[in-house]
């Protein structure tokens, strides 16, 4: 219904969510449910994965430049954090905790919805080709760099709580 008012259907679905949730936060079901979806994401989050890695073996990386490439670092080591850490910049996390959750935010996933989105929404200078190849080493670049550091990482926080305070 969003959508046939001209509004953005995602962003509503998110909304209703977040409500639905507040207001059966302490229901029984809300547990129940909680656990479902969180077994549904994974499910889906592997499929898309898988999917992503036949884009990938079928040449979908071809189109990739290295100024593609260097953007897609850029994106990841630079922009991503520095955007994360200034939205959080009024929460009540410690300065550690804060560049951590910058750092590895969100699943990178949802880009190729955005992009989708984006080219059927407006022309690019750049070919299509191209923008999916940069958005999708930019998600594997993620998923290689933060499956490799997340846990040495969320462990040494960890270990700092321990002895020293936020």
């Amino acid at each position: 219904m969003t959508e046939l008012a001209g509004g953005y259907g995602f962003l509503a679905v998110f909304v209703t969510a977040c409500a639905i949730r507040a207001a059966e936060r302490a229901h029984g079901y809300h547990n129940v449910l909680h656990d479902f979806t969180g077994q549904v994401e994974r499910l889906l989050t592997a499929a898309v994965l898988f999917l992503l890695g036949a884009f990938v073996a079928l040449g979908g990386l071809s189109a990739l430049s290295w100024r593609g490439a260097a953007t897609a670092c850029v994106v990841l080591l630079v922009i991503r954090p520095l955007a994360g850490w200034a939205g959080l910049l009024r929460s009540s996390l410690g300065s550690r905790e804060r560049w951590i959750v910058a750092v590895y935010g969100v699943r990178g996933i949802g880009s190729l919805y955005y992009l989708a989105y984006a080219l059927g929404q407006h022309g690019f200078v750049v070919p299509e080709r191209e923008l999916w190849a940069v958005v999708t080493f930019t998600v594997l670049a993620s998923i290689v760099l933060h499956g490799i550091t997340a846990g040495p990482i969320i462990a040494r926080l960890d270990r700092l709580r321990e002895t020293q305070p936020m």
